[in-house]
């Protein structure tokens, strides 16, 4: 299975025009957030902008114009650090949020690439089968769970 194959669109919904766009991120540092994003996974800094006491930016993937993180950092109160991942399995028994997905060409590259900038693997790369995909997650500094996906043939 190559990739997915989609329902037909349903374009007489009055939903139809809704897009994924971004994810946002709330962490201590704008600055800390593009050391991670833009310094060791060579994120773009589409726009910046302050509200109120924060600082906030849009990021984008190397050569991805459709999606953005949207980083929220500093002002007060300041956040906490959100739960501290062990492995993909301890991630499992929070409810909520659980973590964002970028696609790539290939997990193995992606993850020695990430490892050769100092970026700690949760979980190595592993097949599953049902979806047919390779997959990976990290961390970003804040604790954030980040999947890297790669389509199977």
């Amino acid at each position: 299975m190559p990739d997915f194959i989609p329902p037909a669109r349903n374009t007489g919904s009055i939903f139809a025009d809704l897009r994924g766009h971004h994810v946002a991120i709330r962490t201590p540092s704008l600055d800390a957030a593009k050391a991670f994003y833009v310094g060791l996974l060579d994120f773009r800094v589409v726009a910046e902008w302050d509200y109120a006491d924060e600082k906030l930016a849009y990021l984008a993937p190397a050569a991805d114009d459709h999606f953005y993180i949207e980083v929220l950092g500093g002002g007060e109160p300041t956040p906490v650090d959100v739960k501290p991942y062990a492995d993909l399995g301890d991630s499992l028994k929070y409810a909520g949020y659980h973590h964002l997905c970028l696609s790539v060409t290939s997990v193995e590259a992606t993850v020695e690439a990430l490892r050769s900038r100092g970026v700690t693997i949760v979980t190595e790369p592993f097949v599953l089968d049902a979806i047919s995909r390779k997959l990976a997650f990290f961390c970003d500094p804040f604790g954030n769970l980040i999947e890297l996906a790669e389509v199977l043939p």
